[in-house]
């Protein structure tokens, strides 16, 4: 039997279960507190992104497996490392962790038929390397039952999912890059024709997925830390789902490499996109007027008397001031 065959879909199915140990039913419940900022970050990535993809991967002339590989990357859903660089520039993560839960749940529907209608279009009709129902029954398997597993386990047992948090993060850092590495050493021969094949594609992807996620929000008014939660999401996504699918589920390495590329490539892109968010965001603070602090307000009280200037305050060896009231009646003003 194929290792590739039982590892990769036990390692994402681990992966899986580490998000939902973060997990909570009110994780989904925020999409009724946030229907706006859900549904148009929602709409980008399961409407807008496979178009915007579609086009990049007709436009570079991606070959077939490859443009069904990329197709395969921008149908998975926002992965955890979305909530990470959301928190480092300023995002609203509650938002993050609700998109990342919706889309996992419904990615069980929308990922099969993206697939589908990609390998229709780019493979021919008959093809092999169809998504057919047992094979979608495995997608399910691996994404949604473990989610489903851990936040039981999370609803259970909170103290013991929050000890595991951390080391399943870290697992799952290092299941990517093995995950990355085993796809490379198995197409070493191809790699460098891979890499100059899918490489300009996924930059450009990158780049447009960053600014669909932050602009079509703002375009709609959604706030700024809701975009920027909006951005990450759309950007970053699950590449270990497309890896395991391409190769552990469809047994087609060559399908894999855009999910490869793409997984390397996404954290230099949203480090840099976070970057120039932040600067932009200082510059735009910059250009506003200074708020004058609540502490320097209250030690300025208003004068009593209009055109009166407010009395000094007392300083260590000076006179205090003698009211009004007390001075001689020739020396009252």
């Amino acid at each position: 039997m194929d290792l590739a065959a039982v590892a990769l879909p036990v390692a994402l199915a681990v992966i899986m279960l580490g998000l939902g140990l973060g997990l909570t039913p009110a994780d989904f419940r925020r999409v009724l507190a946030h229907p706006k900022a859900t549904l148009v970050a929602l709409g980008c990535q399961v409407v807008l992104l496979p178009a915007v993809c579609f086009g990049l991967v007709n436009a570079f002339g991606l070959p077939p497996v490859l443009a069904v590989g990329m197709m395969l990357v921008v149908a998975s859903p926002g992965g955890t490392a979305a909530n990470l660089f959301s928190h480092l520039y300023g995002g609203d993560v509650a938002l993050n962790v609700t998109l990342t839960a919706v889309n996992s749940v419904i990615s069980v529907v929308t990922l099969p038929l993206v697939f589908n209608l990609s390998a229709r279009h780019f493979l021919g009709e008959g093809t092999e390397l169809g998504l057919q129902f047992a094979k979608t029954l495995q997608v399910f398997a691996v994404v949604l039952v473990p989610v489903v597993v851990g936040m039981c386990v999370r609803a259970r047992a909170g103290a013991f999912a929050r000890r595991m948090d951390r080391p399943v993060k870290i697992a799952s850092v290092v299941i990517l890059v093995a995950i990355i590495l085993g796809a490379a050493l198995q197409e070493r021969a191809n790699l460098l024709d891979y890499l100059r094949s899918t490489g300009p594609v996924a930059v450009a992807l990158l780049v447009l997925s960053l600014a669909v996620g932050y602009w079509v929000p703002r375009l709609c008014r959604v706030e700024r830390g809701q975009a920027i939660a909006s951005c990450m999401e759309i950007g970053l996504h699950n590449t270990t789902l497309a890896i395991t699918i391409a190769m552990g589920i469809l047994r087609n390495t060559e399908m894999a490499v855009p999910g490869a590329t793409y997984g390397v490539l996404m954290f230099f892109a949203a480090a840099v996109a976070g970057l120039l968010l932040r600067r932009a965001a200082r510059t735009s603070d910059a250009g506003g007027a200074a708020p004058v602090p609540d502490d320097a307000a209250k030690a300025a009280p208003a004068p009593d008397h209009p055109g009166k200037a407010a009395p000094a305050p007392d300083r260590p060896g000076k006179a205090a001031s003698v009211p009004d009231h007390a001075l001689p009646e020739s020396e009252r003003p």
